[in-house]
């Protein structure tokens, strides 16, 4: 069993997996600072501060007039908290539009490298095996001098 168990993690499938966790999670920390720290300030100015997080409809029970949605839920009332799932999609569409350009640079970046690659002078070619054959034919059909 133990056997196994090594033979298992030793794949490279399992390391890549965890590379890709471990990278997941800090690009994660990245996406998530440009989207609170960069761009929902900007959003916030544009469309005058309005947050939908405290929307909601109390569909049975009491919560005090004005209260949050946090107060909401704790007064044990029976909460249809919209706002909390409309701040959830705009946080969404904007973090895949994030993620969106941040791949879309990565890519631009990766096809500027490659093109210069490419462009790169390739060394000269060799002849080709018929001009060598052509060559040797030549020579061999010279008369010889003396």
């Amino acid at each position: 069993m133990l056997k196994e168990f090594q033979k298992f993690i030793a794949r490279g499938n399992v390391l890549d997996l965890a590379v890709g966790i471990i990278i997941g999670a800090a690009f994660t920390a990245i996406v998530s600072s440009i989207v609170q720290d960069l761009i929902n300030p900007v959003i916030g100015l544009i469309i005058g501060g309005i947050d939908f997080t405290n929307l909601y409809w109390v569909m049975s029970g009491t919560v005090p007039e004005g209260a949050s949605l946090s107060q909401a839920r704790d007064s044990g009332a029976a909460i249809f908290a919209y706002g909390s799932f409309i701040m959830a999609v705009i946080n969404f569409m904007i973090i895949a539009f994030v993620v969106f350009m941040l791949v879309k640079v990565v890519n631009n970046v990766k096809d500027h490298v490659h093109r210069k690659e490419e462009a790169a002078p390739a060394a000269p070619k060799g002849p080709t095996q018929e001009e060598l054959l052509i060559q040797i034919r030549d020579l061999l059909a010279q008369k010889p001098t003396v």
